[in-house]
């Protein structure tokens, strides 16, 4: 495919899917399990960004992998898994390998349409995390996410029943169960890789709040502050979340606070002044953020220090 940086290609379907990769048809128009060992040796190159219709969960083995956490690299030849949700933007490598061995797992948000699954996938954060924020697998983990993967494959090339879809089902909420509770694992593992993290944010909001930019520019957003810090905002907040208790967000919230009480307290400017310039464009959220926080308003703040 001939790249084109503006409009992405949509791979719609899983049978669609299977066609760009050279595989056979998919037995399940809504499901699909495939093994990397089975890919033809020579893949086509897909040579533009794409966007999937579907859910995908990988799984890859004996594939020389560098993952980036923050400003740190670490290197990773087997037990990575990476999670993708439909329409998430896909920018190919420049030099891709594939891998020696692993599973590619898709799944169309229609095959677990009315079950619990449907709901509960929105709370999984890493499926919006970037390729450089996969989970990396411990070898026991590594043999338990595979014994899942193996199930449902085993399912998969099952006649289809009236059992069938329920069992597939379950055995995916268990897979991205465990993935939840093994990328809980890996961020407390790497909490000092994340106070770092915390504290590179916090300098990058103390210099936003102590400089000209808050009195002309538009409040740091979390994509903002993920930018800075080469990571997804949902990975950011997600770390942030288990190291503080607060999401990213919260914390922009936090030194917002700290800078209104100074303005509050050092000059007469009236409450709807300090709103716009701290960038809100009503009043009204400015008062309402303000006491969620302080649990008084702007007005009764300023009374405690006059």
């Amino acid at each position: 495919m001939k790249r084109d940086n503006s409009t992405p290609f949509v791979i719609n379907s899983i049978s669609q899917q299977h066609q760009i990769l050279a595989m056979p048809k998919p037995l399940h128009p809504l499901v699909s399990i495939l093994k990397f060992e089975d890919f033809p040796q020579t893949m086509p190159e897909i040579d533009t960004k794409f966007v999937l219709g579907f859910y995908t969960v990988t799984i890859k083995k004996n594939c020389a992998c560098k993952i980036k956490y923050g400003q740190s690299d670490f290197d990773f030849d087997e037990g990575v898994m990476s999670f993708f949700a439909p329409n998430q933007v896909f920018v190919p490598e420049d030099n891709p390998s594939l891998p020696g061995g692993g599973w590619l797992l898709s799944f169309h948000p229609d095959f677990i349409r009315n079950y619990s699954l449907e709901k509960k996938i929105k709370d999984y954060g890493f499926f919006h995390y970037a390729v450089s924020e996969a989970l990396i697998l411990s070898e026991r983990e590594e043999l338990m996410i595979e014994n899942i993967f193996a199930n449902i494959d085993q399912e998969y090339y099952l006649p289809i029943d009236n059992f069938s879809q329920d069992v597939m089902v379950a055995q995916l909420e268990l897979l991205l169960t465990y993935s939840h509770r093994f990328y809980k694992r890996q961020f407390n593992i790497r909490r000092t890789i994340h106070s770092d993290l915390l504290s590179r944010m916090e300098v990058i909001l103390s210099e936003y709040f102590n400089s000209d930019k808050y009195g002309s520019d538009k409040l740091p957003t979390v994509i903002d502050l993920a930018k800075k810090l080469n990571l997804s905002p949902k990975y950011l907040s997600d770390a942030l979340r288990n190291l503080t208790g607060q999401s990213a967000q919260q914390h922009i919230h936090d030194k917002l606070i700290e800078k209104a009480k100074q303005i509050l307290t050092t000059t007469n400017l009236s409450v709807s002044e300090i709103a716009y310039t701290l960038g809100f464009e009503y009043p009204q959220s400015f008062n309402r953020l303000f006491k969620n926080k302080t649990k008084v308003s702007p007005l009764e703040f300023r009374r405690l220090f006059n």
